[in-house]
């Protein structure tokens, strides 16, 4: 397979855990130079130290892509440091599980600014450097939840059905210099669930995890096939998940 992903730069939301860490490393050792987007730095700095340490080149961006503002320092870092950014990768993403009557509206707000707002803000700020460059990837983590409809998911999948809309919306505005692609998981290894506060939801969401859960690594590395195509192939769309999940 030829690798065109060496020299690459690539910014990536959420890299601290989960599946942006798991992208971010696996990139890395593909030759890309990546800039981890985040919230938590000692998590960030461990991932950052952890690929420097084996050769390839990371720096690390304290972020919350609720924040349009942060969303474009994490842009502007790539450019001053590299001169330009080839990939963005908006992983960034929160689960508040529960039934809609339910009515978490604390937790719906929170998954629709930073599971919608944020992969909107994340394209605000690297559309204007891609259209100026005349290349650019934008690749959305996404999730299998939107594919599947279930209770208790209703909000959620929505936020991520959202970002499927208004990729494909982009894809058929673009004229190709730019490209975009979805990644939806499914259920994967990460901490997903120490974020939700529903304990009974948190709880039936740990139990899948341990029966079904992929590695992250999985999810990487169909980040990595994507983004290794030639410069005129678009890969619109790829589900990924375990295979005894229904």
């Amino acid at each position: 397979m030829n690798n065109r992903i060496e020299g690459k730069i690539v910014a990536i939301t959420g890299a601290g855990s989960g599946i942006g860490r798991a992208i971010a490393i696996s990139l890395s050792k593909m030759g890309a130079r990546v800039v981890l987007g985040g919230r938590r730095k000692e998590l960030l700095e461990a991932v950052a130290n952890e690929i420097n340490h084996e050769g390839g080149e990371a720096i690390t961006v304290m972020m919350d892509v609720r924040h349009k503002a942060d969303a474009g320092q994490l842009v502007t870092t790539a450019i001053t440091k590299y001169g330009r950014l080839d990939v963005l990768v908006n992983n960034a993403g929160v689960a508040q599980l529960s039934r809609i009557d339910e009515l978490d509206i604390d937790g719906w707000e929170d998954m629709i600014d930073i599971n919608l707002k944020g992969v909107l803000y994340g394209m605000a700020a690297a559309i204007p450097v891609f259209r100026q460059q005349q290349s650019g990837h934008i690749v959305n983590i996404i999730s299998t939840s939107g594919i599947k409809i279930v209770p208790t998911q209703g909000v959620y999948a929505a936020t991520k059905n959202a970002v499927r809309t208004l990729a494909e919306a982009f894809r058929q505005e673009s004229d190709g210099t730019i490209r975009i692609t979805g990644i939806s998981p499914g259920v994967v290894k990460t901490d997903l669930s120490g974020n939700i506060k529903n304990p009974q939801m948190q709880e039936a969401i740990a139990a899948a995890m341990e029966q079904l859960a992929i590695s992250p690594d999985a999810i990487a590395e169909a980040v990595v096939y994507a983004i290794n195509q030639p410069a005129d192939v678009e890969v619109g769309d790829i589900v990924i998940r375990p295979a005894r999940q229904n």
